[in-house]
């Protein structure tokens, strides 16, 4: 019997990292000795100090309770602290704030509260694939901002007809970004908020890779003036402190908007772990030393890979930020081939650019997310096919 599903489950894409754990899986079942670079998944160690708040915070009894709906108050007031701190931002812990499990909770709540069927939501092309499956089954029209690799993998925004940006309900930004590492200045975002408070759209900037820019172009939106205005921002804890598996994050900005995105998880989310709570409030109120050592060391990968790519041949994109590369194909290859050919031919794992939209059709996104030994290990592995390999200008 074939059971009636909803619209919304119909409409569900596939997930692209499970398809591909999938086709690591069954070529490790083959004897490939995979070095998987296809997801971001940290593989760091939260600090001494985030670990022991953890284990003590298991032993108080308190932390056997329901949290608070918002979020444990201190957590929120060092989330504040965060702010005011590390990007000159003064926010109220109770009206301008809240806990979330993760970026992916918090964008789920802002585009359900959001976007209506019909209404049209823009991100740049590439994007992050939940952008496009939350749009998709909310039955909202997307918009697609293609960038430019001379703006810095960056969309045109003057670009867009003023008709254009009329229909908008939602812009999404991302940066650092995930899949291209590209990083937005203040500039960009200023922009972008007169651009929503002219066109009467809102704004979220997924804030997944705070802290982890190289060359410190890599603020906070809100820092902007009158983002507050137009905007969210959700940040998460995962890449930053290394606590992936613990999932906390915060969304913050608009108290309008913060207050309709809590009136929704009241209903449709959970609270984050007390003890994780009480984790990431020692995090975000200590030294951020540890996050600034993380961007150095992926700054290093980051050259190990890009630098081994290019001399095999291939035009890789100079990001500055985030935890990944993003490397065209060669001529006459997409980038779901040449995926397929490390895969199979050089046991290295990475995603096609066509997972994260049409504009990525031509490239691969590599994770940047193993020891240095090992990555160096799937450079020389991709060296060894790159004959015939010429170097392009994206």
């Amino acid at each position: 019997m074939t059971m009636a599903l909803s619209r919304m489950a119909r409409s569900i894409p596939p997930n692209v990292f499970e398809r591909m754990d999938r086709k690591v899986a069954d070529a490790r079942v083959r004897g490939i000795d995979v070095i998987d670079l296809s997801k971001g998944n940290p593989d760091g160690f939260p600090e001494a100090r985030i670990r022991a708040e953890a284990k003590a915070a298991v032993d108080d009894p308190a932390n056997a309770r329901y949290t608070p709906f918002d979020g444990k108050p201190s957590f929120l007031q060092a989330a504040a602290g965060w702010y005011a701190h590390e990007h000159g931002v003064t926010l109220d812990p109770e009206r301008e704030l809240f806990a979330v499990e993760g970026a992916v909770d918090g964008l789920s709540a802002a585009f359900a509260v959001l976007l209506d069927p019909g209404d049209v939501v823009a991100f740049a092309d590439p994007y992050y694939p939940s952008y496009h499956c939350m749009a998709q089954m909310l039955g909202a029209q997307e918009l697609l901002l293609p960038v430019r690799a001379e703006l810095g993998w960056l969309p045109d925004l003057d670009a867009v007809p003023e008709e254009a940006w009329d229909r908008v309900k939602l812009l999404v930004l991302n940066y650092p970004n995930n899949p291209t590492g590209a990083q937005a200045p203040p500039r960009f975002f200023a922009r972008a908020v007169e651009l929503a408070t002219r066109h009467g759209f809102t704004m979220v900037h997924d804030f997944a890779y705070a802290g982890l820019g190289v060359h410190g172009d890599q603020g906070s939106l809100l820092a902007v003036p009158g983002a507050r205005d137009v905007g969210l921002e959700i940040v998460s804890l995962s890449k930053m402190y290394a606590m992936a598996g613990w999932r906390a994050g915060f969304v913050a900005g608009n108290e309008q908007l913060v207050s309709a995105v809590k009136r929704y998880h009241y209903q449709m989310g959970s609270m984050v772990t007390s003890f994780v709570q009480d984790a990431g409030a020692a995090a975000l109120t200590g030294d951020q030393g540890f996050v600034r050592e993380q961007a150095a060391r992926y700054a290093a990968r980051r050259a190990i890979v890009a630098s081994g790519l290019h001399a095999a041949g291939y035009c890789v994109f100079a990001s500055q930020g985030g935890l990944y590369v993003w490397v065209q194909a060669p001529a006459a290859m997409t980038g779901e081939a040449l995926a397929a050919r490390w895969l199979d031919e050089a046991g290295v794992a990475a995603l096609p650019g066509s997972c994260f939209g049409r504009a990525g059709e031509q490239y691969v996104r590599l994770s940047l997310l193993q020891p240095e030994q090992r990555l160096r290990e799937a450079v020389a592995r991709i060296g060894t096919l790159a004959s015939g390999v010429e170097n392009q200008h994206a």
